[in-house]
């Protein structure tokens, strides 16, 4: 068992500290502090011990200088069983200490400021006493204990006076676990936030750190666990949003909002996106949120049915009203008026978010996980249409590149390979995930045919270019009268001339628009 003599105690975060004050007080622990942690121990009447008189060295720097002092690291380090370590102590005079309670500057106050705070204030909010100590009482778990974590106070507590000062060796095990996890998130921060201006966007050295926020219902499938995590300072989107009401949410629910998220921010007109298994089944945009819901429901109601929806202005009445009508498992927004949410939380499972709006435009790095490895790569930024130029004898009317924009907008969300069909500023149809492109274009055919929708005089985006006329050919049949596409085949001739020979107009991007 680890007996605990003497404490040291110095917090940021003081919440819970007098109460773990007066327990260690009330087993004769001397405790041991410095500034406002002494303060606010001595204002609960308790009996502190300034750092600097045990040192015997006074706090310098402005504060920057307190607790780095050989006496107090050494008697955190030395190893109670070592007879060369104790003499050494006697020897030096260094201090003996049992127990560290340390929580750091907010170092996640300066990565989440931005620009309203400037470097130099910044770097004022790294913790070099905390981390150290901490790291010393870690090393040295099978002596010290170390808590980093306010959460864990009260546990501490209940085995301190349970064991009469003392604390079983799995339990400091544990916590130097966590204090390590926690100066590496806090060293983490620190690097991405300093190393953020770097020209090099593929650092040698890529670090993150993450917090768990919550155990999940499960995971893909309920016999797979899952949590979420978020990084501290950067807890914005769907990741970071704190759900309004219904049942706890699933890793699938999770990873479709975010999808129906990313892609509703692609419009700066009100606009409402469906998702089902991470793929837009219907989108659209009108003048107000409620008419954008219902033609985006409507541009494929059997797929969309138990789906997510994502809106990019707030929900109003009549929009609450309008989802209320029908089954879905989700509903994210930037806002909800106060009589909308409560039409809405009469529906007991549904899952209701908030998240700011500005965050659906984050230019942050993809992330994703590989077997033993992390891709990484540039954000495809929402709300940018490539210039579209026509290759074809026909050029578009300015209704029909409205729709193509439209149409391009919706196909960099759907998984390749991929068909948008759109009328409007709607859905017709969406083809996803297929090996061919035009499987894809008869799949967004198949479901305007199902949702009874008029094909004749909608537009078609392709996510990639056409390496034969087939899909041109189709696309005509069906009475589609402009294209979008990436160009960069061989065949480009082949497209461009069906199309020539049909009278539609084709417009290359230059840019592909994958989704993997």
């Amino acid at each position: 068992m680890i007996k605990v003599n003497r404490a040291l105690l110095s917090a940021y975060d003081k919440e819970g500290l007098p109460e773990l004050a007066e327990v260690l007080a009330s087993l004769d622990v001397e405790l041991v502090s410095s500034g406002g942690t002494a303060a606010l121990l001595r204002e609960h009447g308790l009996k502190v011990r300034e750092v600097g008189d045990l040192t015997g060295f006074p706090e310098m720097l402005g504060g920057r200088l307190k607790t780095l002092h050989p006496k107090l690291l050494g008697g955190l380090l030395y190893r109670r069983t070592s007879d060369e370590d104790v003499s050494q102590v006697e020897e030096h005079g260094l201090i003996p200490v049992d127990m560290v309670v340390v929580d750091f500057y907010p170092f996640e106050r300066a990565a989440a400021a931005g620009d309203s705070m400037t470097e130099a204030e910044k770097i004022e909010l790294i913790d070099i006493g905390g981390p150290t100590m901490v790291r010393a009482a870690a090393k040295n778990w099978a002596h010290v204990l170390v808590l980093t974590d306010p959460g864990r106070y009260e546990e501490a507590a209940v085995r301190l006076k349970e064991g009469g000062g003392k604390v079983s060796p799995e339990f400091s095990r544990a916590m130097a676990v966590e204090a390590f996890r926690k100066t590496c998130i806090y060293d983490a921060m620190i690097s991405r936030e300093l190393g953020a201006s770097e020209a090099e966007m593929f650092p040698l050295t890529y670090v993150r750190g993450f917090r768990r926020k919550t155990l999940l219902r499960y995971g893909e499938n309920p016999h797979q666990k899952a949590a979420l995590y978020v990084e501290p300072g950067r807890e914005g989107g769907v990741a970071g949003s704190d759900p309004l009401h219904g049942k706890a949410l699933s890793f699938n629910n999770l990873w479709d909002l975010q999808a129906a998220w990313d892609a509703v921010a692609e419009f700066d007109r009100p606009a409402c996106v469906v998702v089902k298994h991470r793929n837009p089944c219907g989108v659209a945009t009108a003048d107000d949120p409620a008419t954008a819901f219902v033609k985006a429901r409507d541009a494929d109601a059997l797929s969309a049915f138990g789906g997510v929806i994502a809106f990019n202005r707030e929900v109003d009445t009549a929009a609450s009203e309008a989802v209320a009508s029908s089954f879905f498992e989700c509903v994210v927004a930037p806002a909800y008026e106060d009589a909308a949410l409560e039409r809405l939380k009469k529906k007991k499972n549904l899952r209701l978010l908030k998240v700011d709006r500005a965050a659906g435009r984050s230019a942050g790095p993809v992330e994703r996980g590989l077997g033993g490895g992390l891709l990484i790569e540039e954000h495809d930024p929402p709300g940018v249409v490539p210039e579209m130029k026509p290759v074809t004898e026909n050029e578009p009317t300015s209704s029909e590149i409205d729709d193509l924009r439209f149409a391009w907008a919706v196909a960099k969300h759907v998984t390749s390979n991929s068909i948008v069909l759109a009328k409007d500023g709607v859905t017709v149809g969406i083809g996803s995930g297929q090996t061919s492109r035009i499987d894809a274009l008869n799949v967004a055919i198949m479901k305007a045919e199902r949702a009874d929708a008029d094909v004749k005089g909608a537009v078609m985006a392709s996510d990639g270019f056409f390496p034969f006329r087939d899909c041109v050919d189709r696309a005509h049949e069906m009475g589609i009268t402009a294209v979008v596409q990436p160009g960069g085949s061989v065949r480009d001739s082949e497209s461009i001339e069906a199309a020539d020979s049909h009278g539609m107009a084709m417009l290359f991007t230059g840019r592909r628009c994958f989704r993997h």
